[in-house]
C-alpha cells in the first residue's frame, strides 16, 4: 500500500472514532485486527486487544466513557516495512475531571485494503492526571469498597436545584458510568428534604424574557445525567424524605429501589408555576402510575403522602424516618455483594421493556442471559449450589 492509500485510511479512523460511526470502524479495521495500548493506563486500559469488536468495545468504549477526547493527527510517515506511523495529539478532557492533552504515536499495519493493527505510545501520567476530580459543592459523591454514594447538598435550600447542581448531577453521572469498581449506588439528600425540585429564586432572578434560556441550560445537563443514571450499569437506591417535588422525581424515577419516610410528601407542582415540566416524569409517570393518575397528579396538583406514593408505585417501601437511611444502606449493600453483571442485564431488560414488543424482548433476555451466564459469578454460583454453599459474588 502506498503512502497516500495509507494516510486516507488513517484519516478515515480517526474521522470515525472521533464521530462514534461504528459502521465505518467495521468497514476500516480488518477481521483480524490486533491492537495494542500503552502499558500503564488508567483504568486497565493498557494491554492488548484481540480482534475488532475487542477494541472497540473494550478500549475505545471505555475511553469514550471516561473521556470526551479525540486524536489529533499532525504527521504521517510510511515506514520501510508498510506500516504508517502517526504523530499527534489527544486533546479534550476527562468526564468529570480535568483537560487532557497527550501526544501520541500510533504505528497502522495493513491487510486487504483495511487495518489491520494498531500499535499506541503515549504519555500515560497525562490520562491519569486528566481524571482527577473537579470539585464539587452542591453534591457530595463518594465510593467506598464499589458503594456510590450521591448526596444532595443545598440542606438550607431544601436541596432546590440550581445550575451548579444540575451541571454537577450530570459530572456524577458521568463518573459513575466510567467506573468499573461501582456495584451500587445510594442517592440521598442531606438536611430536612430529598429535594424541592427546581431552585425557583433562580427562575425569579431571571431578567424579563430570559426565562425561556434558563430553564433549557438548567434542564439540558440535569436530562442528561437522569439519562445516564437511568442507564448505569449498577442498581441504584434511593432514600427521600421531607419532600420530593418537580423534576427532583427524576432522581426517584432513576432508582430501582426507592425508600421514604414516613411523613415525605411528593408533588409535581410544575402547574402552579404555569410550567409544563421536567425530570422525565412525562415519561415516568404515565409508566408509573398509569395516565389518569399522571394527569391528576399535573392537572390537579395532587400531593401524595409516603403511603400514598407507595399504593401509586412511585417508592418501593415506606419506614419510620428514623431507619431511613440504615435501611437504604442496607439495601444498597446487599446489592453491591451480589451479581453486578446480572443486575445490570435485569436493569436493561426492564427499562427497555417498555418499548419492546414481545418478541424483541424475548429476544434480549437470551441475549442478556447469555452475557450473564458467562461471567465468572455464575460459574461460581452454579458450583456452591451444587455444594450447597452460599456463593460470594465478586461483581464479573
Amino acid at each position: 500500500m502506498d503512502r497516500a492509500a495509507a494516510q486516507e485510511l488513517a484519516t478515515q479512523l480517526y474521522r470515525a472514532l472521533s464521530s462514534g460511526d461504528r459502521d465505518g470502524l467495521d468497514r476500516l479495521l480488518h477481521p483480524a485486527f490486533e491492537g495494542h495500548a500503552t502499558e500503564g493506563l488508567p483504568l486497565g486500559l493498557g494491554g492488548d486487544y484481540h480482534g475488532p469488536a475487542e477494541m472497540r468495545r473494550e478500549f475505545w468504549g471505555r475511553i469514550g466513557r471516561s473521556y470526551a477526547a479525540h486524536a489529533v493527527p499532525a504527521e504521517f510517515a510510511l515506514l520501510d516495512d508498510g506500516r504508517l506511523q502517526v504523530r499527534g495529539r489527544y486533546q479534550g478532557k476527562a468526564r468529570g475531571g480535568g483537560d487532557l492533552d497527550a501526544e501520541f504515536v500510533h504505528v497502522l499495519s495493513f491487510s486487504d485494503d483495511r487495518i489491520s493493527g494498531l500499535e499506541q505510545l503515549t504519555d500515560s501520567g497525562r490520562w491519569a492526571e486528566a481524571l482527577a476530580p473537579v470539585d464539587l459543592e452542591t453534591v457530595k459523591f463518594t465510593v467506598t469498597d464499589g458503594v456510590g454514594e450521591l448526596r444532595l447538598n443545598r440542606p438550607t435550600a431544601r436541596n432546590a436545584l440550581n445550575q451548579a447542581a444540575a451541571d454537577e448531577l450530570y459530572e456524577v453521572a458521568l463518573r459513575c458510568a466510567a467506573r468499573d469498581d461501582l456495584r451500587a449506588l445510594l442517592v440521598t439528600g442531606e438536611g430536612r428534604a430529598f429535594t424541592v425540585g427546581g431552585d425557583i429564586s433562580a427562575f425569579a432572578e431571571a431578567e424579563p424574557g430570559e426565562l425561556p434560556a434558563v430553564l433549557r441550560r438548567m434542564t439540558s445537563p440535569y436530562h442528561e445525567a437522569l439519562r445516564i443514571f437511568s442507564g448505569l450499569e449498577a442498581p441504584i437506591v434511593t432514600a427521600a424524605r421531607g419532600a420530593v417535588a418537580g423534576g427532583g422525581l427524576g432522581l426517584l424515577y432513576v432508582a430501582d429501589i426507592a425508600f421514604a419516610a414516613e411523613g415525605t410528601k411528593f408533588a409535581t407542582g410544575f402547574t402552579g408555576l404555569g410550567l409544563s415540566g421536567d425530570g422525565a416524569n412525562s415519561w415516568f409517570l404515565p409508566r408509573l402510575v398509569g395516565l389518569r393518575r399522571a394527569f391528576e397528579l399535573y392537572y390537579e396538583q395532587r400531593v401524595l403522602d409516603a403511603d400514598e406514593a407507595a399504593e401509586w408505585g412511585l417508592v418501593s417501601h415506606v419506614v419510620p424516618d428514623e431507619a431511613l437511611e440504615d435501611r437504604a444502606w442496607a439495601a444498597v449493600r446487599k446489592l453491591a455483594d451480589g451479581p453486578t453483571r446480572a443486575y445490570c442485564e435485569i436493569r436493561r431488560l426492564l427499562r427497555d421493556s417498555w418499548s419492546s414488543t414481545l418478541s424483541d424482548q424475548l429476544l434480549k433476555e437470551t441475549e442478556a442471559i447469555v452475557r450473564s451466564g458467562a461471567t465468572s459469578d455464575a460459574g461460581r454460583a452454579v458450583e456452591a449450589f451444587l455444594a450447597k454453599k452460599t456463593p460470594i459474588f465478586e461483581g464479573r
